[in-house]
């Protein structure tokens, strides 16, 4: 009877984390083919801090493979580094402008919660996220085809661009649906998201740039960072540069 009743709690627990798993991809389908009814829920309350917790989950797995591909152009210890500091910059991104979004929304009228904020956040990472793992495979295609670094790069600067931005559209859909409606202040709260979203996109950015590298140059033995110094644009720019045959970078 004891062993029947463990073999029991072992197999409910089994089904458990099953069951979260499904539950953590199903919020991503629902993101992506039912979008609509989605953002209603988390207007009227529905399963905000479950849907959170799954697209946090998520979000940080499918970053965390992305970041072990681009390391692995460079080393094992590099696809290591990037797989664990790429969740850390969209989250700290996160947390550095949230409060922006959710205390100047709330200025402009919105009876929107800080939770239904975040979740709407977390909406637009996840979406990002997925789509860094959809271009998984084209980026390790030219990885295992291309040794030139600066072009390696800048592709991956261009599948981050790709995907922000339709994640940042996911978020401004969201929040015509969960807060703005009509009434006073709709219109100044419109501006106010996609000024938000500039503002996300340079804190971003330099975030990134302060915990680089995340490919890694050849010929430079493995960094967890780099010491600080010029910026993320100069540095995209040189490397078009390079690849054009104007300048060297590093």
């Amino acid at each position: 009877m004891g062993e029947a009743g463990r073999l029991s709690r072992e197999s409910d627990v089994e089904r458990k984390g099953m069951a979260n798993q499904m539950g953590n991809l199903s919020v991503i389908e629902t993101i992506l083919r039912s979008r609509q009814t989605f953002f209603e829920e988390i207007r009227e309350g529905k399963g905000v801090a479950e849907k959170m917790r799954a697209m946090l989950i998520s979000s940080v797995a499918f970053f965390a493979l992305y970041g072990a591909v681009m390391g692995s152009s460079h080393s094992l210890m590099q696809a290591l580094s990037s797989a664990a500091k790429l969740p850390l910059l969209f989250l700290t991104t996160l947390v550095v402008c949230a409060p922006t979004l959710y205390f100047f929304n709330l200025n402009f009228g919105s009876n929107q919660s800080l939770s239904q904020n975040v979740a709407l956040m977390l909406t637009s990472i996840t979406v990002t996220s997925v789509l860094l793992l959809s271009f998984s495979p084209v980026v390790t295609f030219f990885l295992l085809t291309t040794s030139q670094y600066q072009f390696f790069k800048l592709l991956n600067v261009g599948v981050f661009t790709i995907s922000g931005l339709v994640g940042v559209t996911f978020l401004s859909q969201g929040m015509r649906i969960v807060s703005y409606g009509g009434g006073e202040g709709a219109g100044a709260r419109r501006t106010v998201v996609w000024l938000w979203i500039i503002l996300y996109a340079f804190v971003g950015s330099q975030m990134a740039w302060t915990l680089r590298p995340f490919v890694g140059a050849p010929g430079l033995p493995f960094e967890l960072f780099r010491q600080l110094g010029g910026n993320f644009y100069a540095n995209v720019l040189a490397s078009f540069g390079e690849i054009l045959g104007f300048v060297t970078v590093r």
